[in-house]
């Protein structure tokens, strides 16, 4: 079991630069408006002849408030009826996506994100399901994995009982911290009750998996506030946790110019932030996933880690590595066969596109062999902190030293740095190592030597 962690604040003071969170390789930031959505549908048409399950993401982007921190694309509103001709598209869409897939393939993964997903009425909500039932085949409750993003602020008792109902079966809060003054500072008021409330409801009705959000580095936070919210969080014993490092980028995301730039903790309070949430949630039992994830040992992720059967893509870490994921809606991402696609990011060009009868892709990116075999480096990395690099050069044809001279040489820092162990039979990343999973990734990646201003610091 991949659970041991070691902090080593110098090291990660070091190291700690701009890099990609490798939901995805190449990243997106290698997409291009060269690929449209004619090279989707050849990509799709490819893909069919080797069949295999799907994967159905939705983004419902709005938001009855903005949280100041976020990055996200979103719509904020307090008018529920901007919702319906957005649903009308979506409608449209999914009729056009799903007449180019093979109606055979079984949807074994759904996820509606956002945005806010739970700003759709009940009725609303009802309705899409139905919608995505008609045109694709969902697996079965026991197999399928069906999750939502929840806001406990647009949610209640009422609202668990029908998700379940529609089909549901795993939950994600979103919560970030319980202290009055740090929600203050992000615009984000929250109580306790309502939080813990759909949380017990979920538990109630069934949900198999309940995840919690946090984030750490958030205005006027402190190491002993945000120990307060953990051990809140650690009582009421969600199954999977995400915190994630708060990366302030105003330049970059509009409504983070409203965060006070010197209510920010200093880095090394964030360190200190993040050294004690390890601490807490490995004290509890939780297992280190990655990439700010934790989980309990007998959660789906964890199970899936232990396997070697885990998976990253855009909306984390997954437990279905051989699914094509299809995305819908507004700035939604997906990957078909060899290709990353993504939608228009406006509700204007979405509708104009849609009306057009045309699928909303506006641009993407297709792999070629060297690409695959970086991401599927960057993935064992990201997933199972190990490379097999046997299986890899009979996998690839290649030789990994003499394709990888670059990273060989990097290898060897790492290695001297005590963050991972490197022979030619295997790379294992060692307790070190695994907070700064993202700079070992880096040394695998062809594209990203001259692009790192453009992403976050890696913790």
């Amino acid at each position: 079991m991949i659970d041991a962690i070691e902090f080593d604040a110098d090291l990660i003071r070091r190291y700690d630069k701009a890099g990609p969170r490798y939901t995805s390789y190449p990243t997106a930031v290698e997409f291009h408006q060269g690929f449209n959505a004619e090279e989707y549908a050849k990509h799709i048409a490819i893909s069919n002849q080797r069949g295999g399950p799907l994967s159905l993401y939705f983004h419902i982007p709005f938001c009855d408030t903005v949280c100041f921190y976020c990055a996200c694309n979103k719509t904020i509103t307090k008018n529920r009826q901007h919702a319906e001709p957005y649903l009308k598209n979506l409608y449209r869409e999914i009729e056009m996506q799903a007449a180019l897939f093979d109606t055979s393939r079984v949807v074994e993964q759904l996820h509606w994100g956002g945005g806010t997903p739970t700003f759709l009425s009940h009725q609303q909500m009802r309705d899409l399901m139905a919608k995505i039932r008609q045109h694709f085949q969902l697996a079965d409750d026991n197999k399928g994995e069906f999750s939502i993003e929840i806001d406990p602020r647009e949610a209640d008792e009422t609202t668990i009982r029908l998700l379940r109902d529609i089909g549901f079966n795993r939950i994600s809060l979103g919560l970030q911290d319980f202290n009055p003054k740090v929600q203050k500072a992000v615009n984000r008021i929250q109580t306790e009750a309502e939080t813990f409330a759909v949380l017990n409801a979920a538990r109630e009705y069934g949900f198999r998996s309940i995840s919690l959000d946090l984030i750490y580095g958030l205005p006027h936070q402190t190491v002993e506030s945000f120990s307060d919210t953990l051990d809140k969080v650690i009582a009421a014993s969600p199954d999977r946790l995400s915190v994630f490092n708060y990366a302030h980028m105003p330049d970059l995301f509009k409504t983070q110019r409203q965060i006070v730039t010197s209510d920010i903790p200093l880095p090394q309070v964030k360190l200190k932030i993040l050294h004690r949430t390890i601490e807490k949630l490995t004290a509890a039992g939780y297992v280190y996933i990655g990439m700010d994830h934790f989980a309990k040992p007998d959660d789906e992720l964890a199970i899936a880690q232990q396997q070697r059967q885990l998976y990253r893509n855009f909306q984390g870490y997954s437990t279905r590595a051989d699914c094509d994921l299809i995305g819908f809606g507004v700035t939604s991402i997906g990957k078909v066969g060899e290709a990353y696609s993504q939608n228009v990011k406006t509700l204007d060009e979405y509708d104009q596109l849609i009306n057009k009868d045309t699928l909303p892709v506006f641009r993407g990116v297709s792999f070629d062999q060297d690409d695959n075999l970086r991401r599927e480096i960057i993935n064992q990395l990201m997933c199972h902190f190990a490379v097999d690099i046997p299986a890899i050069e009979r996998q690839f044809s290649i030789k990994f030293a003499d394709y990888f001279v670059d990273s060989v040489e990097e290898l060897k820092q790492f290695a001297d740095d005590r963050l991972l162990t490197y022979n030619l039979e295997a790379i294992d990343v060692l307790p070190a190592g695994r907070l700064l999973i993202r700079n070992i990734c880096m040394a695998f990646d062809k594209y990203n030597q001259q692009k790192r201003q453009r992403f976050s610091k890696v913790i």
